[in-house]
């Protein structure tokens, strides 16, 4: 019996897919579970891709096991070699080791946009955390079109001799960005009164901004959160600056529905749009414990 000549027309679309390297947080705020909820969220599939293992509970980070390098590159190869990758979003990759296989990927998959979300890493020591950032400055930023942060940390990263007596500006970080290769920033929470501040920037303008309302809570999450919004939105073709603007207006309405799953902190509901009663009601916010 012959194909049916219209069943390519009747096939639904295939979502566009998107392959993240982070690692597993077994609280669900952020890591893996994050980026799968969040791109899911956008329409597109995720492909996660386990560098390193948190123990970790809602109240702080307890400790982690790395991935060794082949095993990351073992996983994103095989899904790579089968699957048609649309974007990619790299967050915690584990250490320098991963860092570097992680970077050879991006080097052989070149024409794919690639969105960085550098994590807070002050629960590591000193040398660790020097290593990290050395080898994402090497090997992943010179191939990141987006990096994404919180304002503090990527300020204390890029700019760390900062001295003048204004804080710096998201084109002042998307400068200090530009110098090792990334052409946009996404920064985030920079405190301005009763209000947080976020930008998505070039060296030379502003793309995207909008304010948040200060919420009484502390989340874990956040940044996981919008950049993988952000890839996932990227992965549909949208124009960069749309895409921000898309990001930032998913995040406030997941950190506007947040809540608290355990003893510790505040957690973004990534799936509020699911729920219509909680995405209607603007005082079901996250409060402190």
């Amino acid at each position: 019996m012959p194909d049916d000549p219209n069943a390519a027309h009747d096939a639904p679309a295939r979502p566009p897919c998107v392959l993240c390297f982070n690692a597993s947080d077994p609280s669900g705020a952020g890591g893996l579970a994050a980026d799968v909820a969040a791109v899911a969220s956008a329409s597109a599939h995720a492909l996660p891709v386990t560098t390193s293992v948190w123990l970790r509970d809602t109240r702080q980070v307890h400790g982690h096991h790395a991935l060794e390098a082949e095993w990351i590159d073992d996983q994103a190869r095989a899904v790579l070699e089968d699957v048609p990758v649309a974007a990619v979003k790299v967050g915690f990759a584990g250490g320098a080791a991963g860092l570097a296989a992680i970077g050879a990927i991006l080097s052989d998959y070149d024409e794919l946009p690639v969105v960085t979300y550098l994590p807070e890493l002050a629960w590591w020591t000193d040398a660790e955390r020097d290593a990290y950032l050395e080898a994402c400055e090497e090997l992943v930023l010179p191939q990141t079109d987006v990096l994404v942060g919180n304002h503090h940390t990527l300020v204390r990263w890029l700019l760390p001799d900062w001295d003048d007596e204004r804080p710096p500006g998201p084109r002042d970080i998307a400068r200090a960005a530009a110098a090792h290769g990334v052409p946009f920033t996404l920064v985030t929470g920079n405190r301005q009164g009763d209000r947080l501040d976020n930008h998505l920037a070039s060296p030379e303008s502003v793309l995207a901004h909008a304010h948040f309302e200060r919420i009484d809570a502390t989340f874990i999450g956040a940044g996981d959160t919008v950049s993988a919004a952000l890839t996932a939105l990227l992965a549909h073709g949208s124009e960069l600056a749309q895409a921000g603007a898309e990001a930032l207006g998913y995040l406030d309405q997941a950190l506007a529905n947040g809540f608290q799953p355990g003893m510790g902190h505040a957690v973004p509901d990534r799936l509020f749009w699911a729920d219509d009663d909680r995405a209607d009601d603007p005082h079901d916010t996250a409060t402190e414990p």
